[in-house]
């Protein structure tokens, strides 16, 4: 059955409305698929999980009862999304953090996106977000639960050719997309967005950061302004659910095909296949 979830690793129970998480977005999570009870890149998944929860002070959940809990919940023949949400647990009104919190964890399965296939041999088209996203280095890179941000910026389009919105900073630096982070090749070059303050690290990000070597490109984390976006011979965005897409328009302004995002996909599938 998919939409289901366990939460501390039981179904059919709620959370308490004094849940930190719901209160405060005091959480952490991560999203991947999950093939065969298989989760697609776990080393990757569950090390950034646990970093994201220690730079908040939250205890992780062990590997092996996440694992668990993804077993349980999934079926041996399906393909599906499993996202994995660690709170803080539950505390009193108030900021202040309870000396002692049990943290609640909770694996939610939902169906595979069922992405079009044009996505993948023609490119997409994105648009530059009017939001601009506040920068805090104390949350920069840490995939955490207050996504207001994100939500507030996809609210800013209907057309469903746009794939995903490019978001910046307060000073005007490309940072990443609402769901997705943000690649440019110049030359021989890879480029992507310096994210020491703000900004969301994906798992698939990092991948690519580690082959871009080995596909004979110089690897390079920059500060990226919209012109510099703009002028890019390639940009590709990725997140790991469809791996690389080609960007073929941003607003008004256009690219030819290229093999960059092909070029991504082979090397990570090669990766998960392993």
């Amino acid at each position: 059955m998919l939409n289901a979830y366990l939460i501390n690793g039981r179904r059919e129970v709620c959370l308490t409305p004094f849940d930190r998480g719901l209160s405060y977005g005091d959480g952490v999570f991560r999203t991947f698929p999950v093939r065969g009870r298989k989760p697609d890149c776990w080393d990757l998944h569950f090390r950034r999980l646990n970093e994201d929860c220690n730079a908040l002070g939250i205890v992780c959940p062990p590997a092996s009862v996440l694992l668990a809990d993804i077993s349980a919940l999934c079926d041996i023949s399906e393909s599906v999304i499993v996202k994995i949400i660690v709170t803080r647990g539950e505390g009193a009104r108030g900021y202040a953090v309870p000396q002692l919190s049990q943290p609640n964890r909770i694996v939610t399965k939902s169906e595979l996106p069922n992405y079009p296939e044009q996505h993948f041999s023609e490119g997409i088209r994105l648009q530059v977000c009017d939001l601009r996203l506040a920068q805090q280095p104390r949350l920069a890179g840490i995939k955490h639960l207050n996504r207001l941000e994100n939500v507030l910026a996809r609210m800013e389009w209907v057309d469903a050719q746009i794939s995903d919105g490019v978001l910046l900073d307060d000073e005007g630096h490309v940072i990443e997309c609402t769901m997705s982070n943000l690649f440019i090749r110049v030359g021989e070059s890879l480029i992507t967005p310096d994210l020491t303050r703000c900004g969301v690290a994906g798992v698939t990000r990092q991948r690519i950061i580690d082959i871009a070597p080995s596909l004979g490109y110089n690897f390079h984390i920059l500060e990226i302004d919209i012109n510099m976006l703009l002028s890019a011979d390639e940009v590709i965005i990725c997140n790991s659910l469809f791996g690389a897409w080609q960007v073929r328009q941003i607003d008004e302004t256009y690219w030819p095909a290229g093999i960059l995002a092909s070029r991504l996909r082979s090397r990570l599938k090669v990766q998960d296949d392993a």
